[in-house]
């Protein structure tokens, strides 16, 4: 029997690709959002409620009939730090409490691998210290504690900790890449770049969400790592997509420290649109063990990096006249490159 699926964020990249995927099993879905449900392929079969998830006596309502929630919502790194606190952490109180009130079965909570923060060794176990870097990994870990308080009143909540995830209408930093790719730029990475890198395939992030909105609570009320199982490194995978753009240009390594330290120079001025957990992490190891979703509820990724990367590439050339003149802070639309386009005639 069809459940009732509400999307907290279900206008946003991921919410979109979930609506796809739940629609395909014949589940019902329901996008909450402050933003409008607006892609044609399926907005006739997707209720669009606006609001925002600050707001509990909305939420409250929104919930009616609800079986499910799965809460992506989120106030992403670019956001004024007081957003991000009362979207992701505030929020993310009002989403369980306002799924308490209604009796919703379960709700599945979206954290973020930057709860580990800038780690010491690897691969990351879903047992290792949460340390977040800036006010969106300090919020994640907060959002966290507040789904183990629920947890502890008896709610199930799994929770998934996903890499980077990448795939059809994902702009956001990734398009800087896509730009200079599809311009028929070299493309800078900090360091070496022989550093394994870890993202993943949002369509393998949608099955994880929905193993673990179907299989017995008492099986995944817990917290996951997910991750791609096949993955190189920023040289290698970032070259597949300049191949892919076939200007025959090349990756192009850069000194981590002075790079670093103009970065960080730029983030103050607000001429940069990349962050310190981007910047600080690009250029050192990042990988999860995904071992306990396989075990658990037989987390399979489907796609490597490079699968998720060119595909994601050819999603933005083929929708590029969509959106080559906007920008702004969320992963819909690029964000602003600021003082970094400048860079792109030394390559």
């Amino acid at each position: 029997m069809p459940q009732t699926f509400l999307i907290t964020g279900g206008a946003g990249f991921l919410g979109i690709n979930l609506a796809r995927h739940l629609l395909a099993k014949n589940e019902r879905v329901i996008s909450y959002d402050l933003a409008p449900f607006d892609y044609p392929d399926c907005k006739d079969r997707v209720t669009d409620i606006r609001g925002d998830i600050r707001n509990l006596e909305q939420l409250s309502a929104a919930m009616q009939g609800v079986d499910v929630v799965i809460h992506t919502a989120a106030a992403l790194p670019l956001y004024k730090p007081e957003d991000i606190y009362t979207t992701d952490v505030d929020g993310t109180r009002n989403v369980l409490q306002a799924t308490k009130q209604n009796n919703v079965e379960r709700v599945i909570h979206i954290s973020s691998t930057a709860v580990y923060g800038v780690p010491d060794h690897h691969p990351l176990l879903e047992t290792d210290k949460m340390i977040g870097v800036g006010p969106y990994g300090e919020a994640k870990v907060k959002a966290e504690e507040v789904v183990q308080e629920f947890r502890a009143q008896g709610m199930c909540v799994p929770v998934l900790r996903p890499k980077s995830f990448i795939g059809p209408e994902r702009l956001g930093v990734f398009a800087m890449l896509y730009e200079w790719a599809y311009e028929g730029k070299n493309f800078p990475v900090l360091g070496s770049g022989n550093n394994p890198y870890q993202y993943l395939a949002v369509q393998d992030l949608c099955d994880a969400i929905y193993a673990v909105s179907t299989l017995p609570c008492e099986t995944v009320n817990d917290t996951f790592n997910v991750g791609a199982k096949i993955y190189g490194t920023p040289k290698t995978d970032f070259q597949a997509v300049l191949d892919r753009a076939g200007h025959g240009k090349k990756i192009i390594s850069i000194p981590e420290g002075p790079a670093i330290f103009a970065l960080k120079t730029l983030s103050a001025l607000g001429l940069s649109p990349l962050y310190p957990w981007v910047y600080e992490t690009v250029g050192k190891e990042s990988f999860v063990s995904i071992e306990k979703a396989q075990k658990t509820f037989g987390f399979n990724p489907k796609l490597s990096n490079q699968d998720a990367l060119i595909e994601n590439y050819d999603w933005y050339v083929a929708n590029l006249d969509k959106f080559k003149n906007a920008s702004g802070v969320s992963h819909r639309v690029p964000w602003k490159q600021g003082a970094l386009s400048l860079a792109k005639i030394f390559f």
